[in-house]
């Protein structure tokens, strides 16, 4: 039976509080006035102030009255283009804080999913490993939860679709108003969170009553649930991804934007499956665990990283061929403003690990392990940052306070209920029909 150390909970408690109040104070530092912004502006273009004096030599000559017109009239694009980037920063915090949110509930969605998988296909490798899963699994509904509430009170700053005012002069966004409107959001969301929550709830409960059970009656329902779940979710996860994710630039979509988000979903929570049980081992726990279990986990990290690349690769490839300007804003908006994490994380998900994982030796080596997902698990939140951020701040980002604290305090979070819930139940799964093959499972 594992029990959670004080150290572990001492360090996910200062995680939480140090990222509250880090967050806390980017965000009480975000809410500039227009003065303000005004003046970071013209500090920022201050090396372009020739430019603006050769423009009034230039137009000397020209009548009193047009002269007076231009002026108002810079001087009303300078106020605007000033509102728009006080609006950007006002944004950063929300949509930092909504981007580690989804980032931790996204992994454990992903585990959810690939748990489904291994009893709805009799997956005799694993169930050594179901504990791990079930624990991290136990983070879904509270993440989700959360996720849903940053979405509602951060609204019109992280979805321009909920701000009133911009629909009122977007005829694109009227037209999806239909299926892009907060109440009908929240109904999907709980459809979709409560969903996920009923089978991890009673798929948990048949686990544990296995135990126990000297036949096969439980297992048995756990294989008809997750059948069933797996089409549920593989519908929800879509629609999810489109309201969630993909409604930050309510101008554009993608059809394979679904099957992209569920790749990532998939090796983040692979990921940390493997590095729990790689840290579970090292203090002596699972010992059942043996290479050939890491091996696996090994190989659907590098396998769906793979999966990963093709889905990227496919819709940029066919958004970039296509030119359609509604669609190649999305990448070009990324590629301009955001050279350094769009290229570092196809570096960091796909070609690191390729190279590191594809040798099958290197696969069985814990510490290998442990170094290739710490860099996936980075790329892939980086891949969440691309997709929100450029929505949200345009080219008023960088990686700072607000992001950080975010990341501090979801991760101090994620490892606290985690970690809670492993010791809440033998790490080992009884009565499972599989249990002796995953035992001696040697590859």
């Amino acid at each position: 039976m594992y029990t959670i150390s004080n150290r572990l909970k001492i360090f996910s408690i200062s995680l939480i509080i140090l990222g509250a109040l880090g967050w806390s104070y980017s965000y009480v530092n975000s809410h500039k006035s227009l003065e303000e912004v005004k003046e970071i502006l013209a500090h920022e273009s201050s090396h372009g102030d020739s430019h603006v004096d050769s423009h009034e030599v230039a137009n000397h000559g020209s009548e009193s009255n047009k002269d007076s017109h231009t002026e108002l009239s810079h001087h009303s694009n300078e106020d605007t283009h000033a509102e728009h980037v006080m609006h950007q920063i006002h944004n950063r915090p929300y949509a930092a804080l909504y981007v580690a949110a989804f980032f931790f509930m996204m992994i454990a969605l992903g585990v959810l999913a690939f748990y489904a998988i291994q009893y709805a296909s009799q997956a005799g490798w694993s169930p050594v490993l179901y504990r791990v899963m079930e624990a991290i699994t136990y983070y879904l509904l509270p993440g989700a939860l959360i996720v849903l509430l940053i979405a509602i009170i951060g609204d019109k700053h992280i979805f321009i679709w909920m701000d009133p005012e911009v629909v009122a002069h977007d005829e694109l966004i009227q037209g999806k108003s239909s299926w892009l409107n907060k109440p009908w959001f929240i109904i999907r969301a709980l459809i979709f969170i409560g969903g996920w929550s009923l089978y991890r709830y009673f798929s948990r409960k048949f686990s544990l009553a296995q135990d126990n059970d000297s036949g096969n009656k439980f297992f048995k329902l756990n294989f008809r649930i997750s059948a069933g779940f797996l089409v549920f979710f593989i519908y929800t996860e879509s629609m999810m991804s489109w309201d969630w994710i993909m409604s930050v630039d309510p101008h554009w979509f993608s059809t394979l934007f679904g099957w992209y988000l569920l790749a990532s979903m998939l090796v983040s929570g692979i990921t940390v499956i493997a590095l729990i049980t790689i840290y579970l081992k090292s203090k002596g726990h699972l010992d059942i665990v043996n290479d050939s279990h890491l091996h696996d986990l090994a190989k659907f990290m590098f396998g769906f990283s793979v999966f990963w690349t093709y889905l990227w690769f496919s819709q940029f490839m066919l958004i970039w061929y296509a030119n359609i300007p509604e669609e190649v804003t999305y990448y070009i908006t990324r590629i301009e403003d955001y050279t350094i994490p769009f290229f570092g994380m196809i570096i960091m998900n796909f070609i690191f690990p390729f190279l590191v994982l594809i040798n099958s030796d290197y696969k069985r080596i814990p510490w290998f392990i442990v170094m290739a997902g710490i860099v996936i698990l980075v790329g892939h939140y980086v891949d969440v940052f691309n997709m929100i951020m450029p929505a949200t701040v345009v080219d008023r980002w960088y990686f700072g306070l607000p992001e950080i604290s975010a990341l501090a305090l979801f991760s101090g979070l994620f490892i606290l209920i985690v970690f809670y819930s492993l010791s809440k139940a033998p790490l080992l799964v009884k009565g499972n029909p599989y249990i002796k093959e995953s035992e001696n499972f040697h590859y």
